[in-house]
């Protein structure tokens, strides 16, 4: 029988919903992956070149995720091999979260609360915080995440810039936002958010030559992937009080270890790689990405395809 291997934390229930009418046996992969009788992955982990060559009728590997990254496209597409991605599962979620940590950088809210459970009752504790309208953000990546975020802090007063150098400026402008080359957005902005998909030419997009250009006292926030931001200058830049604050909801190493603990540092906000879930969110993204596999096995284009085997 043809089987469908799921990550370890896929739920087993959403896969066996949504493929029920096929003849699968769909089980959690223990180790690593192989069989000549795989026929799907649903997978957050990586799969490698090395992963797709162990398994000879692998039709599809669907990631219940925005980010596709941790999968080797071109190896699939070399081998016939569907790879597909839920792109737009958390777009509202993403956009919230991104403003959630700007609030509590702008206004202290994470060192307010740490004062007050050290036994202090300063309001002055978290340093000078700043009017929210006042605050120039500048969105770097403006995809759905990015233009949701944009709206959102327009509709708070503040002024929006936008860097994407796949998005035309009239489409920037459309949406509300200034569109300014890279160098130009850091220099003007008093807060950024990086919302780009991590590729070979985006990795360390923020590094720090970008953090020395951004003006005293600015922010910065990463929700998107920990390689297109440079967490060690955004760790100095804090310790030498260049910048005022800095949100990560991602690190370099998932889940933090011994050898790579989470950071600490005054005014910075980490959380678990969290602004992709709601209840909601997390239904729809284990559905989709099955969804994605049924399509294969129905011999239809899937809807969340990144590359097209086919050709």
């Amino acid at each position: 029988m043809a089987r469908v291997l799921c990550d370890p934390t896929f739920p087993l229930e959403r896969a066996r919903e949504v493929l029920k009418g096929a003849v699968l046996e769909i089980e959690h992969a223990n180790g690593p992956v192989g069989g000549d009788d795989v026929v799907a992955l649903l997978s957050f982990e990586p799969v490698t070149a090395a992963d797709i060559a162990r398994l000879p009728s692998l039709r599809v590997i669907a990631t219940p995720s925005v980010g596709f990254d941790h999968v080797d496209v071109e190896a699939a597409t070399r081998r016939g091999v569907w790879v597909c991605n839920v792109p737009d599962y958390c777009v509202e979620e993403m956009a919230d979260h991104a403003l959630a940590l700007l609030l509590a950088l702008v206004r202290g809210v994470v060192e307010l609360d740490r004062n007050v459970r050290a036994g202090g009752w300063e309001h002055g504790a978290a340093g000078p915080l700043r009017r929210l309208s006042d605050i120039r953000l500048g969105v770097i990546g403006f995809g759905r995440i990015g233009r949701a975020l944009a709206s959102r802090a327009r509709a708070l007063g503040m002024e929006v810039a936008a860097h994407d150098p796949l998005v035309a400026g009239e489409e920037i402008v459309a949406a509300g936002a200034r569109p300014l080359e890279l160098d130009a957005l850091l220099r003007a902005s008093t807060a950024i958010s990086v919302h780009a998909p991590l590729t070979a030419e985006t990795r360390g997009l923020v590094g720090r030559d970008e953090v020395a250009l951004l003006p005293e006292g600015a922010y910065v926030l990463n929700a998107a992937r920990a390689g297109l931001v440079d967490t060690a200058a955004v760790l100095e830049a804090l310790a030498d009080g260049h910048l005022g604050g800095a949100a990560l909801d991602v690190l370099d190493v998932e889940p933090p270890t011994a050898e790579a603990p989470a950071p600490v540092a005054p005014r910075l906000v980490v959380n678990p790689h969290a602004g992709w879930y709601s209840e909601e969110a997390e239904v729809t993204v284990f559905r989709r990405a099955a969804e994605s596999v049924r399509d294969v096995f129905e011999d239809r284009p899937p809807s969340g395809a990144v590359n097209d085997p086919s050709v």
